[in-house]
C-alpha cells in the first residue's frame, strides 16, 4: 500500500503545472483503472458559474468510482474573482482560473468546458446576469456543451428555484442548464450547430442539493428524501492509496489564486442530488439505472465489450504489454464503428491505452519555446518503445510535411532524429482564443464558432507518428513542446508558441499627473527576433503632448528587450485617456504587449493582449507623504499612492512595532490582511496605539469568514455581506460637511463616475456609536447602505473601515477614487501645509 500511494504521489508531482506539455507515464494500476473505464459508455455533466463552484468530490466520484466520463461546464473563467497569487486581475485571473480548472480536472478525472460568458464580478439577481450577459449566446453555448458532449445524466450545481438568495451567475447557471435540458432535441434551435454537431437527449436533471439549501442540518434530516439519490462519495481506492474525498481536496487545492488549499477527509461521506427533469431511479444510488453503460449501446459494440471484457479480466499488472494484441483488435473494430461519437472517445482512450501498455514515449522537442512566422525552427524527436510488443515507426508528420522512416522500434531502444520546419508566414500568434477579439463586459468574442467551449486554444504546430503495432496501423499526435533543464526543478516543460517579432509595453498600467508638469514613460520593447530594428512611437489622446515623436530600437538578440523613454506633457486641467506604443519594423506595426504566467502550478502561459496604459490628469491635493503599507491578499494600493507622490513603505507583519510605525504619517491595511495574516491578530493592539498617538489607519475590506482576529478596530464593528454591484449606483454623502468630503479635496457626485465592476463589498452591517457613517448607497430594489466608509477618532487619531473597491478603482485609473483616498490619508491634519514634498 505505501508503494501505491509513493506511486500515486509521484505521479501526481510529476503531472501538476506541467501536465498540459509533459509527457504522461501512468503506472501498471492507472492503466488497468483507464480499462475499465474504456468499457463503460455513459457520461455526466456537472454544471456551475465560476472556477472553484464545481463539487470535485462528485466529479472525482462519477469518474473514478462510477467510471463515467464526467465533465465540469464552467460558464465563466472566474475573470471578476479576485486574486490570492499575483498581481493578475481580468482577463489574465481568467487565464490562471483556466488553468487551475484544467489541472483539478487532471488530478480528478474529468474534462473541462466553457460558454463565452464573462465574469463581470458580483451580480445579485439573474435577471441582472442574464441583461449583462447575452442570454441567447450563452444558452447557447450550453446547448452546444450538451450536444456536443452528449451526457446522460446533467448536475447542476446550484437551485434554478432560488432567484436572488445567492450569486446571479450561480442561479443563472442552473437556469440555463434546465431550460437548456428541453432545447437539446429540438433541431429547430440553434439550427447551425448541427453543422457540425448532433441533437441529443440528456435522460436525467439533477440538482446537487445539501444540508446547506435547508437551512440547518436538522431541518436536512427531516426532509422528504423520496426525490434524492445519495452517493457515499468517501469511498477508499486501494490502486491508488487514496479516498475519493482525498483526491477532490487535491483537486480543490489547485484553485490557488482563490485560496482554496483544501484539506483531505476520510471515511463515508454523503452526497445528494435531488431530480428535477426525466424519470427517477428505483435504485436510489445509482445515477445510470435504465440506461446502457455497456458497448452494446452502440451498432456493432458487443464484439468490442467482449474483447475488452477479456483484456480486464486477464490483466497482468507485471506485464501490461500482455494486453496489446486484444487491443489491437478492439481498436479496429472501433475505427468501423458508425456511431462517430462513441468512435472519436473509445478512439482516444484506446489508444492512450495501448501507449501506455507499451511504455510507448513519443516527444517533439523544439529548440526555443517561441518562435515568429517565417522563422525556422529545429526539432529532436524521440521514440521509444519499452515493451516486447512487435513496433514499427513507419513515417511522422510535422503538420502536413511527412518524412518515411520505417525503423522497427525495438524494446527499450531510443530512436532520435532531427529535422527542421518552418512557421508559416500567416501563422497567427499564440494566445488564449477569446481574448483575440474585443468582447463586451458580459460577454467574450469568437469569431471562429468551432473554438466555442473549448478549454484552451489547440496547438497549431504538432507532430504525428504513423505506427504498426501488432501488424495494424495506428497513429499517435503530439503537440511540439519545448523543455530545459532548471538546476533547481530539473527536467521543466513549456509549450511552443507562436509570438510576433516585437511586443512592446509601457511599464506602468495607469500613470497619474497630479500637476501640469511633463514626465517622462519608459517603454519596454521585446525582440522576438535577432536583429530587431525599428522605431517606437506613441498613440496618445488629444490635449496631451509626447515627444520625441519617435525612439529607434536596436535589439541583437531574440528575447532580450530595450527601454526607451517618452517625454509625456498633460493638459492643464483633470483628463484623461489612453496611449498605446506602435513598433514600426519595416511595413509592420506592432502594438501588443506579451505576457508571461509562469506558476508552478499550472502550465506556462503566453498571452498577446492590446498594450494600453491610461494616463490621468488629476485635480488632486495631498498632506501627509510616507505611508506604511501592510500587505494583504494582494492589490496594487502602494504602486497606486507612488503615482501620485506618496512614499510608500511595505511594513512585514513581524516588523509592527511602535517604533516603525511612528515613522508613518498613515498606516493602510491591504484588502483581506485579516483574513490571510495570522500574525496580525498579535498586533493590533501596537496599531491601535499607533492611532491613539495621533497617527491614521486605513483599513481595506475583509471578510467574515476566517477571519484572524474578533478585534478589528479600536470599537465595535461588525462585517457583513453587504455589498452594492451596480458600479453606477447613487452615492448619497451623509456627512456632506465632514473633513474626508473636504479636505484637501473637495468630493462631488464627479468623483464617483467612471467606477468600475462594483462601489465595494462586504460593508459592515453595524458599529459602534464611534464610528461616523460617510456615504449611503444601495443597489436597485434593496435597503439603503451605510457602510462603506466609516471614520472613528480614536485618541489623537483617526480609524478608517472601507468596503470600497480601492483595489479595483485604481487600476483601473478612477480619478475619484484618488482624490478620496487621499482625503482618507489627509484625515486630522489641517494644520500641516499642503505644499510638502508630495506637490514640489
Amino acid at each position: 500500500m505505501k508503494k501505491q500511494l509513493l506511486a500515486f504521489f509521484l505521479s501526481l508531482a510529476t503531472c501538476l503545472g506541467l501536465y498540459a506539455q509533459q509527457p504522461q507515464k501512468p503506472n501498471a494500476s492507472e492503466i488497468y483503472e483507464s480499462i475499465k473505464k474504456l468499457n463503460f459508455l455513459g457520461s455526466v455533466l456537472y454544471v456551475a458559474a465560476h472556477p472553484d463552484d464545481e463539487n470535485t468530490r462528485l466529479i472525482s466520484y462519477m469518474s473514478n468510482k462510477v467510471k463515467a466520463r464526467t465533465a465540469y461546464l464552467s460558464l465563466t473563467r472566474g475573470d471578476g474573482g479576485q486574486n490570492l497569487i499575483g498581481p493578475e486581475i481580468r482577463e489574465l485571473l481568467g487565464v490562471i482560473r483556466t488553468q487551475e480548472l484544467l489541472t483539478a480536472r487532471h488530478i480528478d478525472g474529468g474534462e473541462q468546458r466553457f460558454t463565452r460568458a464573462n465574469d463581470f464580478g458580483y451580480s445579485k439577481h439573474p435577471n441582472e446576469t442574464l441583461q449583462i450577459w447575452n442570454k441567447d449566446e450563452v444558452l447557447s453555448d450550453v446547448v452546444l456543451a450538451i450536444r456536443e458532449f452528449k451526457p446522460d445524466v446533467i448536475i447542476n450545481r446550484f437551485d434554478h428555484r432560488s432567484p436572488g438568495t445567492t450569486h446571479g451567475h450561480h442561479t443563472s447557471s442552473a437556469i440555463l442548464s434546465v431550460e437548456a435540458f428541453d432545447l437539446v432535441n429540438d433541431p429547430s434551435k440553434f439550427q447551425e450547430q448541427l453543422k457540425s454537431t448532433s441533437v441529443w437527449q440528456p435522460k436525467r436533471l439533477f440538482f446537487n442539493t445539501s444540508w446547506w439549501f435547508y437551512g440547518s442540518q436538522e431541518k436536512f434530516e427531516k426532509a422528504n428524501k423520496s426525490n434524492l439519490l445519495s452517493f457515499d462519495i468517501g469511498e477508499y481506492y486501494p490502486s491508488k492509496g487514496l479516498s475519493n474525498t482525498e483526491i477532490a481536496s487535491l483537486s480543490r487545492s489547485q484553485h490557488k489564486s482563490q485560496g482554496f488549499g483544501n484539506t483531505g477527509t476520510r471515511g463515508a461521506q454523503m452526497e445528494y442530488i435531488e431530480l428535477i427533469k426525466g424519470d427517477m431511479p428505483k435504485d436510489g444510488h445509482n445515477i445510470f439505472e435504465d440506461i446502457n453503460t455497456t458497448w452494446t449501446r452502440i451498432k456493432g459494440g458487443e464484439a468490442i465489450g467482449n474483447i475488452l471484457k477479456n483484456v480486464e479480466d486477464l490483466y497482468s499488472f507485471q506485464d501490461p504489454s500482455a494486453s496489446i494484441p486484444q487491443l489491437m483488435e478492439a481498436y479496429k473494430l472501433i475505427q468501423n464503428l458508425e456511431d462517430t461519437h462513441w468512435k472519436t472517445i473509445k478512439t482516444k482512450e484506446i489508444k492512450q491505452i495501448i501507449a501506455a501498455c507499451a511504455g510507448l514515449y513519443l516527444e517533439a522537442a523544439a529548440d526555443t519555446n517561441h518562435a515568429t512566422p517565417g522563422s525556422t525552427v529545429q526539432l529532436n524527436i524521440e521514440a521509444i518503445n519499452r515493451s516486447a510488443t512487435n513496433m514499427t515507426l513507419k513515417s511522422f508528420s510535422i503538420n502536413d510535411s511527412k518524412t518515411n522512416k520505417n525503423v522497427a522500434l525495438t524494446n527499450n531502444e531510443s530512436h532520435q532524429f532531427q529535422e527542421a520546419f518552418g512557421v508559416d508566414l500567416e501563422q497567427q500568434p499564440t494566445t488564449p482564443y477569446w481574448l483575440t477579439s474585443k468582447g463586451s463586459l458580459g460577454m467574450y468574442r469568437v469569431d471562429d464558432a468551432s473554438l466555442i467551449g473549448k478549454p484552451e486554444t489547440p496547438r497549431v504546430y504538432n507532430v504525428t507518428f504513423d505506427l504498426l503495432i501488432e501488424g495494424v496501423s495506428i497513429s499517435f499526435t503530439k503537440p511540439i513542446i519545448y523543455k530545459t533543464n532548471d538546476p533547481v526543478k530539473g527536467e521543466v516543460y513549456k509549450p511552443f508558441e507562436i509570438i510576433p517579432e516585437a511586443s512592446a509595453k509601457v511599464t506602468e498600467n495607469v500613470i497619474i499627473f497630479d500637476t501640469d508638469q511633463e514626465r517622462e514613460i519608459s517603454v519596454v520593447v521585446k525582440a522576438g527576433i535577432n536583429n530587431l530594428q525599428g522605431q517606437v512611437q506613441m498613440a496618445h489622446p488629444k490635449g496631451w503632448t509626447v515627444f520625441p515623436e519617435k525612439r529607434p530600437v536596436n535589439i541583437q538578440h531574440k528575447g532580450e528587450e530595450q527601454t526607451v523613454v517618452f517625454t509625456i506633457i498633460p493638459p492643464k486641467n483633470q483628463d484623461e485617456g489612453l496611449i498605446t506604443p506602435m513598433v514600426h519594423i519595416g511595413d509592420n506595426i506592432y502594438t501588443r504587449e506579451l505576457i508571461e504566467i509562469d506558476y508552478d502550478h499550472i502550465p506556462f502561459q503566453t498571452v498577446l493582449l492590446p498594450s494600453e496604459s491610461k494616463i490621468v490628469r488629476l485635480d488632486i491635493k495631498k498632506v501627509g507623504y510616507d505611508i506604511g503599507y501592510i500587505e494583504g491578499a494582494g492589490d496594487v494600493i502602494p504602486e497606486s499612492l507612488q503615482q501620485i507622490g506618496y512614499n510608500v513603505i511595505t511594513i512585514q507583519p513581524e516588523d509592527i512595532s511602535a517604533e516603525t510605525l511612528s515613522h508613518f504619517d498613515a498606516i493602510v491595511v491591504g484588502v483581506r490582511a485579516y483574513n490571510t495574516v495570522d500574525a496580525l491578530k498579535f498586533k493590533q493592539q501596537i496599531l491601535f496605539d499607533y492611532v491613539a498617538n495621533g497617527g491614521n489607519m486605513i483599513v481595506q475590506y475583509n471578510t467574515s469568514h476566517r477571519l484572524k482576529t474578533e478585534q478589528l478596530s479600536p470599537y465595535k464593528l461588525e462585517l457583513s455581506r453587504d455589498r452594492v454591484t451596480d458600479e453606477l449606483a447613487t452615492v448619497v454623502f451623509l456627512e456632506p460637511k465632514h473633513e474626508l468630503l473636504n479636505f484637501p479635496n473637495k468630493i462631488t457626485q464627479q468623483d464617483f463616475e467612471g467606477w468600475t465592476q462594483e462601489r465595494g463589498l462586504y460593508f459592515p452591517s453595524s458599529w459602534g456609536k464611534e464610528f461616523t457613517p460617510i456615504l449611503e448607497m444601495h443597489d436597485k430594489g434593496e435597503s439603503k447602505k451605510k457602510g462603506s466608509l466609516l471614520v472613528a477618532k480614536y485618541g489623537k487619531g483617526y480609524y478608517i473601515y472601507t468596503g470600497l473597491s480601492f483595489f479595483r478603482e485604481f487600476p483601473a485609473g478612477v480619478p475619484g477614487a484618488y482624490r478620496l483616498f487621499a482625503n482618507m490619508l489627509s484625515i486630522g491634519k489641517e494644520d500641516i501645509k499642503t505644499d510638502n514634498p508630495l506637490n514640489d
